[in-house]
């Protein structure tokens, strides 16, 4: 259990916010988490890493001269908001272009890569990263398909030494992808994690039993076996990373880290690692300068993971470069000038006034949102124990934090005296940062599809709420990837709109049409339980997940329908 907590919403700011006070030497903060407190020197390519918190060091800790310019910080276990990854990203650019490295995880790719959009707009030039070396979450040949653990310190390593040096951003770009071709992990676990303020954990595992194969942020492992002793635990790791990379490498040489995941003492560690240099020495590969520690951890899991990365020439360059951060020292490290000025708040969005119209029907807006907040923060356990079954568990926090901020955002903006299309965007943006996560990826860039559908000037008619509602979907769908049978929620929100707009468009009334779509949504959810996960975190446990629906179509049933209790009744009042 983590217990040494505040208040479980702000485990994650009020962690960073003391991390940042203890390392005031290394990192200065800004809008979404940190950068060095050294300046970069002007040209040289900037790496801004980041993800979830919960995985200290990952990924602030890793900050500093010869490793990351900067790191994002999401909520515990949520991707950062796409507005905080371009703050970060904005504080550390130093004109040479910038990467952002992430893992390979939904919400990441989606956050990371609408903030790389955003920044190439404004002429920044942007790559991203993904790190994809957990050979338990897929197989081989769909390696764009796995998650990144904790290869991510090796591949990082690697690209952050590579900007020291001075290399442009092909290159920088280039040696980071060479270094995360070359990485595997291979992880076990003796029990779960538990989220801040939650009372019991993620997932658990018998007595005697370890799961293998399990990612970080509290998914359960793809299987469980017989708990092993340090000698044969050791054993199975390498030999499932040398099955899967074999042993033929051209040099011989590898990088290895043995991590721990968050309870697991170093003794243990540096005993498993005693019996992974012996096997790794008969297999003729030659380590360098080994990592042995926690370097990406999941709060409290108890377990550990190996990872290797097969060396050449430059890799081996970058991994032994010297490197000073809150987390990783190697070598001794040129001394850099402080960095003078930084923002640390974001800049708020200015509010345009509506027509008088438009604000009414913006404070109906408000009102529904309050609505939506109450209606998952009363499911937000079971939103949760839905999505622990086959994902991280964190799906109900995050649609509590987002909804909940999403309605404190629609209350500024009435009283701003906003329309309805302010009103939305200003939401969106609230959702999106509060929540993090891929659901906070979607919703917000949903609901800012469906604010563009509208204006500020006009009451909305139920043409323009059934177009604005097609627009959110089909951004979720373009955004995320996914198609029905996927078990995402785009299999309760295809329903939903095909039924509001076939309704409406025979004449039904909108509240009427609403309703019926609404039903058909929280249909459609609850059949999810009877197909396997194929897209999302859980896609990795597939038919582990048969039997209960998936907590995105879910929390879309539950809010569309919230949002139908607000309808007015008769056709009158629809046109008002």
């Amino acid at each position: 259990m983590t217990r040494l907590v505040n208040a479980a919403p702000n485990f994650a700011g009020e962690a960073l916010e003391g991390f940042v006070a203890a390392h005031s030497g290394h990192v200065l903060p800004v809008h979404g988490g940190v950068v060095r407190a050294s300046a970069t020197p002007a040209g040289q390519v900037a790496v801004v890493l980041g993800g979830g918190s919960g995985h200290y060091p990952a990924f602030a800790g890793w900050v500093g001269p010869g490793f990351a310019h900067g790191a994002v910080c999401g909520n515990t276990f949520a991707s950062p908001a796409a507005s905080q990854v371009y703050s970060v990203a904005r504080a550390a650019d130093a004109g040479g272009g910038v990467v952002l490295g992430f893992g390979n995880y939904a919400g990441d790719v989606l956050h990371f890569g609408q903030a790389a959009e955003r920044l190439r707009a404004e002429g920044v030039d942007v790559r991203t990263l993904a790190v994809t070396d957990d050979i338990a979450s897929a197989p081989r040949q769909k390696r764009d398909q796995r998650r990144g653990v904790a290869g991510d310190l090796i591949v990082f390593k690697v690209a952050c030494a590579a900007a020291e040096e001075g290399l442009e951003l092909d290159a920088v770009e280039a040696i980071g992808r060479r270094a995360n071709d070359a990485t595997f992990s291979f992880g076990v676990a003796f029990d779960g994690c538990s989220l801040p303020g939650a009372g019991r954990a993620l997932f658990t595992v018998e007595p005697g039993q370890m799961a293998i194969g399990l990612g970080i942020h509290g998914e359960p492992g793809i299987g469980e076996q017989p708990l092993l002793g340090a000698d044969e635990l050791a054993d199975l790791l390498v030999g499932e990373i040398l099955d899967e990379a074999g042993t033929s490498q051209p040099d011989g040489r590898v990088a290895v880290l043995v991590n721990g995941l968050g309870s697991v003492k170093y003794e243990e560690l540096f005993i498993v690692y005693r019996r992974v240099a012996h096997r790794l020495a008969k297999a003729d590969l030659t380590v360098v300068r080994p990592t042995v520690g926690e370097q990406v951890t999941s709060l409290n899991m108890s377990g550990l993971s190996l990872t290797v990365t097969f060396l050449d020439d430059d890799l081996e360059r970058y991994w032994t470069a010297p490197a000073d951060t809150p987390a990783f020292h190697r070598g001794p490290v040129v001394d850099e000038q402080p960095r003078r000025v930084l923002a640390a708040a974001p800049a708020g969005r200015r509010i345009q006034p509506g027509s008088p119209a438009s604000r009414a029907c913006a404070a109906w807006v408000a009102g529904a949102l309050a609505h939506v907040r109450d209606v998952v923060t009363q499911h937000e356990a079971r939103l949760g124990e839905i999505d622990a079954v086959a994902g991280d568990g964190d799906h109900g926090m995050g649609m509590a934090r987002g909804s909940a901020a999403a309605a404190r955002a629609a209350a500024e903006a009435v009283s701003a005296r906003a329309g309805v299309r302010g009103l939305l965007v200003h939401a969106a943006e609230a959702w999106s940062e509060r929540a993090g996560g891929t659901s906070g990826a979607l919703w917000g860039a949903g609901l800012t599809a469906a604010a563009r559908a509208l204006d500020d000037e006009n009451t909305p008619t139920p043409d323009d709420i059934v177009r604005a509602s097609r627009a959110a979907v089909d951004t979720v769908v373009r955004l995320g990837g996914a198609k029905p049978g996927d078990k995402t929620l785009v299999d309760a929100a295809m329903p939903f709109v095909d039924v509001l707009q076939a309704w409406t468009a025979a004449g039904t009334p909108l509240a009427a049409a609403w309703s019926a779509a609404a039903e058909a949504a929280t249909e459609a959810a609850e059949a999810t339980a009877g197909i396997p996960a194929r897209l999302g975190r859980a896609r990795t446990h597939g038919d582990g997940s048969i039997g209960t629906p998936d907590a995105g179509a879910v929390s879309f049933a539950l809010i569309v329908s919230a949002l139908g209790i607000h309808f007015p009744t008769d056709q009158s009042r629809e046109q008002s």
